[in-house]
């Protein structure tokens, strides 16, 4: 028997004959439903990845486990995490996404099961580790479908608010799970994933495959959309493309400053949100159930910043994100040594701080896929994402074990210096990008 048949991609079926309007109406239907479903699927996958960072500092009290292990745990998942989703890229495009994303829910659902069950700080770092690897298998199937769903035209805006379940999923889970830690930090486990489980069912259920599967016309021929041609068709020999890629990824200095960039840009990113309600509870005295709310908000914020970002790029800056980038990341420095320095316990101003970081820091975030794209050219767009994405997952070497080994030394004083450091750092290297834009290279695509 075949288990793997699951896996395999829907074939095309006879074409739907029917009237324009009635495709219309089917196209409309299928097309709402694929987007909220990965959305919210996806949203799942951060239910059972980051609620680790509630349930730490009662691990640390209760099981003696230092911060540098702890801190361990989120490296080494968010290193293999990011092999994982690149590895996980290439077979996503030749899969039936409907199953290969609920079976890395699920799978990731049994990785918190089994964390939750144990007792040893070696089965803890295995089974977060694994699921480091399954939580890779939830963005290429969501990449597949939008893009067979969705014409290259549209893209831009469906991707962006597909992008809002990252923040979604991480605000509410930290929400949820800073309630369930006040009974037994293995619920904030249990609990999240219970509801992967049904997630996984509700894909099974919502997902599809391809427009062809169901009877519809490949959406380049349903939007009679031209740019299908330019898509679909290689202007270059092999031996080209890798000349192309060479040169205008490789050799190119500003997706290398965008690169390193991001890593002290996700370190910021990912300390906040593995460690927000650890330091919350130990520097200003914030409850975790009250530390759930505000990390919440500061990926709510993030959202805002996300969207204002993105705007501000084209509409500003007229496509000079560097720019924007640099404005931001300046302003998230600054709040981050506001609130580390300034002595007060008013939940209040410490929640309006962790806002205005998040959403200075997700601006960026949201901006450095897009200069890389444009200054790659739309020919190597994906490989200068995954440069600079790859950099972004490297940053859990310093956000994970790195700030935990740290702050076990040093206290908190230190660990919040490196990450004004860190933000420092970013902001100078988005100076560098000031002048970047699609523009620069536009001959080329």
């Amino acid at each position: 028997m075949d288990i793997f048949k699951i896996f395999r991609q829907v074939p095309p079926i006879m074409p739907i004959s029917a009237d324009a309007d009635t495709l219309k109406q089917e196209y409309r239907y299928w097309r709402t439903r694929i987007l909220y479903s990965t959305m919210i699927g996806y949203a799942l996958f951060y239910f059972v990845r980051k609620n680790i960072s509630i349930a730490m500092p009662v691990m640390e009290s209760e099981l003696g486990i230092s911060k540098a292990d702890l801190g361990l745990f989120l490296t080494l998942s968010g290193v293999l995490y990011g092999v994982s989703k690149f590895i996980n890229g290439f077979i996503g495009d030749q899969v039936n996404p409907r199953y290969f994303m609920a079976v890395g829910l699920l799978l990731s659902a049994l990785m918190n099961f089994m964390f939750g069950l144990s007792h040893a700080v070696v089965t803890f770092g295995l089974f977060w580790l694994f699921n480091g690897w399954f939580q890779g298998m939830g963005f290429p199937p969501c990449a597949n479908s939008l893009t067979h769903w969705f014409r290259p035209s549209e893209r831009g805006v469906k991707f962006a608010i597909w992008n809002t379940s990252h923040s979604v999923g991480a605000s509410l889970v930290l929400v949820l799970t800073g309630y369930l830690v006040s009974y037994s930090w293995r619920l904030v486990f249990f609990v999240p994933g219970l509801l992967a489980v049904l997630g996984a069912l509700f894909i099974i259920n919502r997902v599809r495959n391809t427009p062809e599967s169901l009877g519809l016309p490949p959406i380049e021929k349903f939007g009679n959309d031209s740019e299908h041609v330019s898509e679909n068709t290689s202007e270059l020999s092999d031996i080209e493309f890798k000349q192309f890629i060479k040169k205008y990824v490789f050799r190119n200095p500003y997706i290398w400053i965008l690169s390193v960039a991001n890593f002290f840009l996700y370190t910021v990113r990912y300390v906040i949100l593995d460690w927000g309600p650890t330091f919350l509870k130990e520097m200003k005295g914030v409850e975790l159930h009250h530390a759930g709310w505000i990390v919440g908000g500061y990926e709510v914020f993030g959202i805002l910043g996300m969207l204002a970002g993105g705007w501000i790029m084209d509409h500003v800056f007229k496509g000079r994100g560097g720019r924007a980038c640099f404005i931001y990341m300046m302003t998230c420095a600054l709040s981050i040594v506001i609130f580390w320095k300034l002595d007060t316990q008013s939940m209040l101003i410490n929640a309006a701080l962790l806002c205005l970081i998040g959403f200075s820091i997700y601006g960026p975030q949201s901006m450095v896929g897009i200069i890389a794209a444009n200054l790659a050219t739309k020919r190597a767009a994906a490989t200068a994402i995954g440069v600079t994405g790859f950099f972004g997952y490297a940053s859990t070497v310093l956000s994970g074990w790195g700030l935990g080994y740290l702050v076990d030394h040093g206290g908190w004083n230190i660990g919040f210096l490196a990450l004004s450091i860190s933000a420092t750092v970013a902001t100078v290297l988005f100076a560098f990008t000031w002048n970047a834009r699609y523009f620069q290279y536009k001959k080329n695509a």
